[in-house]
């Protein structure tokens, strides 16, 4: 097995982690409401998915 023959900088190791952040979610508009949702996921507001209703919302 591979063993590094130095040890790694600060400065070197902080670049590689530089990128590992989180990311916005991704939000599309739904085709029935119009309200914003997450992809490929039944629509909170209404329940309306692929072009049919999977549940019913609860009012609150």
């Amino acid at each position: 097995m591979a063993l590094p023959k130095r040890r790694h900088s600060r400065s070197r190791r902080d670049k590689r982690r530089a990128n590992w952040k989180a990311g916005a979610p991704t939000v599309s508009e739904c085709s029935n409401c119009g309200q914003p949702k997450i992809p490929h996921r039944a629509c909170p507001s209404c329940g309306f998915y692929k072009g049919r209703t999977i549940f019913l919302p609860r009012e609150s």
